[in-house]
C-alpha cells in the first residue's frame, strides 16, 4: 500500500512518516504551501506558527526530514484554496464579531481535503493519506469512528469533528496510541533531525490585524447595562472571556462578554456575568448519525483545550443542536466549535451559532 503522508519538519509528522515505514509501507512525503508572502508581514520572531513568511524554511527541513527516511518529497501548492477557505473564513466571522477556529477549517476542508486532492491531480498516486495527528481511526460494521488519541493532553480530535465518513476510510493516523514523549523518544533513538524542533503554535503567532487588514474604528466598552465604561479601537481586537489589557480599572477583573458589531461596541463584565449553560450550534457535521428529536447524553468541549463536560444534545428539526451542559461553562463563544463525544468517540458537532 502507498501513502501520502504530509510532513511540516515537525517530529510528529517526521515520527508518522518513520513508523509507516517501518510497518512496511511505501511512503511519499508532501508539504502544502500555503503563505501568500505579500500579504503577510515579515515576522522573524514567530516561526512555529503554521502560517508564516518562514515557509520556505519549513518546506526546506520537511525536504531534509523525506531525504533522512529515503522517501520522495513533493510541495503542493494550496496558497489559493487557503485563502478562501481559511484566510476568509477568518477574517469575515472576526469582522462579525465571532470567534472563529481557524484551524478546524483548516483540517477539514485543506489538510485532509484540498491538499490530497491536489497532490493525486499532480499526478502522484496513494491509496490512504497520513498525518500525525494525535488521534485514531477505527473501523466497525463498514462505520469509520474518529477517537481520541490516548494522549489526553496532546490529544488533537476536538479539531478533527468536521472530517466525513469518505474522508476517514482513506485516512491513517500513526499517532494515536503514543504520547508525545514516546514520539520524541523514537525521534531520537533513530536520529531524526526534528527529534527537538519545538511543538508549532497557533495557526498563526503574531497580530491578527495584520491578516484582518483593516483600519481602526473607536468605539465604546460599555458593560451589561450598556454604561460607557471606556474606548476601544475596534472590536475585532478582544475576544469572548478576554481578562487581560482591557484597560478598564474596576473592583473586580472585566471580562469580555460579547461583541456587537453594528454599535462597534466591547461589553465586558464581572466573572459571575460570563456563566452561561444552554447554547445552539449550527452548520453541524456528525461524524456518527444521530436521531432529529432524540435527547442524548454527551460529553461536550467548547474550546480545544478543556476537559469535555457533562451535556444533554437534542438534534432540532433544522439540523441545529441545542447543548445543556449539567454544569455552567464560562465564556461561550460564538463561532468556536462544540465537540461531542461518547467515551473516546467523537460524535461530530457544530459551531456555536446563540447562547441561551
Amino acid at each position: 500500500m502507498r501513502i501520502l503522508i504530509g510532513l511540516s519538519g515537525g517530529v510528529d509528522s517526521s515520527v508518522a512518516a518513520f513508523l509507516l515505514k517501518e510497518q512496511g509501507y511505501e511512503v511519499v512525503g508532501a508539504m502544502m504551501s500555503i503563505c501568500q508572502k505579500d500579504k503577510i508581514p515579515i515576522d522573524t520572531e514567530h516561526k512555529n506558527s503554521c502560517l508564516g513568511t518562514n515557509e520556505q524554511e519549513k518546506i526546506d527541513e520537511a525536504r531534509k526530514i523525506a531525504n533522512q527516511l529515503d522517501i520522495p518529497f513533493h510541495v503542493i501548492d494550496c496558497t489559493q484554496k487557503y485563502e478562501e477557505i481559511v484566510l476568509n473564513n477568518f477574517k469575515s466571522e472576526y469582522l462579525e464579531g465571532r470567534t472563529p477556529n481557524p484551524c478546524v477549517w483548516c483540517n477539514a476542508y485543506v489538510k485532509f481535503g484540498v491538499f490530497p486532492e491536489l497532490a493525486k491531480a499532480s499526478g502522484i498516486e496513494f491509496d490512504k493519506f497520513a498525518t500525525g495527528h494525535y488521534s485514531k481511526i477505527e473501523e466497525k460494521d463498514g462505520l469509520f469512528y474518529l477517537k481520541k488519541g490516548i494522549a489526553e493532553k496532546k490529544d488533537q480530535s476536538y479539531f478533527l469533528y468536521r472530517l466525513r465518513q469518505d474522508q476517514l476510510k482513506d485516512i491513517i493516523m500513526p499517532l494515536g496510541g503514543y504520547t508525545k514523549e514516546e514520539i520524541r523518544k523514537i525521534a531520537l533513538e533513530n536520529n531524526l533531525l526534528s527529534a527537538t524542533k519545538p511543538d508549532s503554535q497557533d495557526f498563526y503567532a503574531g497580530d491578527y490585524n495584520d491578516i484582518l487588514g483593516i483600519k481602526e474604528q473607536i468605539g465604546n466598552i460599555v458593560d451589561s447595562t450598556g454604561k460607557v465604561l471606556g474606548k476601544h479601537k475596534g472590536f475585532w481586537n478582544y475576544t469572548i472571556g478576554q481578562r487581560k489589557g482591557i484597560g478598564i480599572a474596576a473592583k473586580e477583573p472585566l471580562y469580555v462578554l460579547e461583541l456587537n458589531k453594528e454599535r462597534n461596541e466591547v461589553i465586558v463584565g464581572f466573572a459571575n456575568e460570563t456563566f452561561k449553560n444552554e447554547l445552539n450550534a449550527n452548520d453541524i457535521n456528525m461524524i456518527i448519525p444521530i436521531e432529529k428529536g432524540t435527547e442524548i447524553e454527551v460529553m461536550a468541549k467548547i474550546r480545544s483545550t478543556q476537559q469535555p463536560q457533562p451535556a444533554i444534545i437534542y438534534l432540532n428539526e433544522d439540523n441545529t443542536i441545542k447543548t445543556t451542559f449539567k454544569d455552567y461553562q464560562k465564556s461561550i463563544a460564538i463561532g468556536q466549535s462544540i465537540v461531542f463525544y461518547q467515551n473516546d468517540i467523537v460524535l461530530g458537532g457544530g459551531i456555536i451559532d446563540k447562547i441561551l
